[in-house]
């Protein structure tokens, strides 16, 4: 069965599509249209979910359905007969504890919690958690077909996951992917959003055939979301967004470089990561100040970013994230607010940091104010100041060989003036014309004037004569006088 194909009912993408295409958007980077800005990305800080599963859900909700809908969910410290309960989770990794809130310990496509125990034996739901949708994921929405929810390109693909169909959006030029049936992806712009109809959240009920920890829409419903998750590369100028690590909700690949403009209103930046999971040390991310490109912090697998908010007196930002040639894991989701007013020192919240205007590359990042930098970084900051001191001293010292120079030339302008004595140089240039080779500082004159000159006889007595072997030197100039 073919990777990426078409059916009658999804549209054209051409008959009998390669295998190849999935491929090319497995690989392909797209670069996010100028502008371009963080989904619902909309409204980022009413999310209580940066994860398309919400493995990462923290909220409240404790029964199967919104504002106290459903069925009541039964307390973790109370479900030692079934495979999760607090007990299994003494570090609250996975969120349990001694309360009935919904979770997702097990990596399942949404959080859910244990209820009492039907007659048909169902002893757990799905919570449906209006709140708890990434950013970027903009709702479930029904899909008759005719027309279809989304108008674009469309296909299908046995090993499709949410990335999978973004990339082919992005790649097609367009702005929402929507992916239907766990195997059937559809692009659309926001035109087609607008004359949608939403469905209930728990429509989108269907498993995505290439990765079991995602939901790729229902029975003619479409999960949409913005093909600016997971993006490679952007501009980023609203006031407050999302950026995900490439290939988000997915896994991040190797050998990737990526970079995102971040310039939201304000003369300051307030950064939140909601996610960190970088393979290992060699897959790095990095701030600077887009300004002057100076660095202002950098995160690896071994170095997480602070809890809190990290505060930084930056108006815009470059952020750059490169894995080596072996990564592969979860990456980031971070948050981003412009702040307007830079010189304002905000009371901190428990567990932020406060970010200095510059932090040597290297620093050891911790979530004290200023972090010392280590041995090393101070060996590579020395070493840089000896070498800008010798660059300056042999500067220097070439200024001053070329003043030297300057001053000798000045100093042997010489005078030339016919002579009223024997010739000192010879040969001469007909009867009567012998020349003398006169000096004196700090010029010189060259007169030719018939011999027995006074004006130039009383001229050359202020001049001394060049000796004998300065004047063998010069035959060769005189000759050709």
């Amino acid at each position: 069965m073919q990777a990426w194909a078409t059916s009658p009912r999804l549209g054209a993408m051409g008959t009998g599509a390669p295998q190849s295409l999935l491929l090319l958007l497995l690989f392909l980077p797209m670069l996010l249209p100028r502008g371009a800005s963080a989904g619902s990305l909309h409204s980022p800080g009413l999310s209580e979910c940066f994860q398309v599963n919400g493995a990462d859900y923290r909220g409240r909700q404790n029964h199967t359905g919104p504002r106290g809908t459903g069925r009541p969910c039964l307390f973790w410290d109370q479900t030692q007969q079934h495979s999760y309960s607090s007990a299994r989770d003494p570090q609250g990794r996975w969120g349990l504890g001694a309360h009935n809130f919904c979770r997702n310990p097990d990596g399942d496509v949404q959080p859910w919690c244990y209820v009492a125990e039907t007659e048909e034996g169902i002893y757990w739901r799905y919570c449906d958690i209006p709140t708890c949708h990434m950013p970027g994921y903009l709702g479930c929405f029904v899909d008759s077909g005719a027309p279809p929810a989304l108008s674009g390109p469309s296909g299908t693909s046995t090993k499709l996951t949410v990335q999978v169909c973004l990339r082919f959006c992005r790649m097609k030029g367009y702005q929402l992917a929507g992916v239907e049936a766990g195997y059937a992806c559809f692009c659309g712009s926001e035109s087609d959003l607008a004359r949608g109809r939403p469905a209930p959240a728990t429509d989108c009920d269907q498993i995505c055939f290439g990765h079991p920890g995602q939901l790729c829409g229902g029975d003619g419903r479409l999960g949409v979301y913005e093909v600016s998750v997971g993006s490679c590369q952007g501009n980023w100028t609203a006031p407050q967004g999302v950026i995900y690590s490439p290939d988000f909700p997915d896994e991040y690949g190797p050998d990737q470089n990526c970079s995102w403009a971040l310039g939201p209103p304000g003369a300051a930046l307030e950064l939140t990561f909601r996610l960190f999971e970088l393979a290992d040390q060699r897959d790095r991310l990095e701030l600077r100040d887009a300004a002057s490109g100076s660095l202002l912090r950098a995160f690896d697998g071994a170095r997480p970013p602070p809890t809190g908010t990290l505060h930084l007196r930056a108006a815009a930002l470059l952020l750059t994230f490169r894995s080596d040639a072996r990564g592969h894991a979860q990456g980031f989701a971070l948050t981003y607010r412009g702040v307007q007013d830079a010189s304002e020192n905000p009371v901190l919240p428990k567990g932020s940091a406060q970010t200095p205007a510059v932090l040597p590359y290297g620093t050891n990042v911790s979530c004290s104010p200023w972090p010392g930098a280590p041995e090393a970084t101070m060996r590579a900051r020395v070493f840089s100041t000896v070498m800008a001191i010798s660059v300056l001293l042999l500067l220097l010292l070439l200024l001053l060989l070329l003043l030297s120079l300057l001053r000798l030339l000045r100093r042997r302008s010489c005078l030339l003036a016919p002579g009223k004595g024997p010739a000192p140089l010879r040969p001469s240039q007909g009867s009567g014309r012998s020349w003398a080779v006169w000096y004196r500082r700090p010029g010189g004159v060259a007169l030719t004037s018939p011999p027995g000159d006074s004006q130039a006889e009383g001229l050359a007595s202020t001049y001394r004569p060049l000796s004998a072997s300065s004047q063998s030197s010069l035959r060769s100039l005189i000759s050709a006088l």
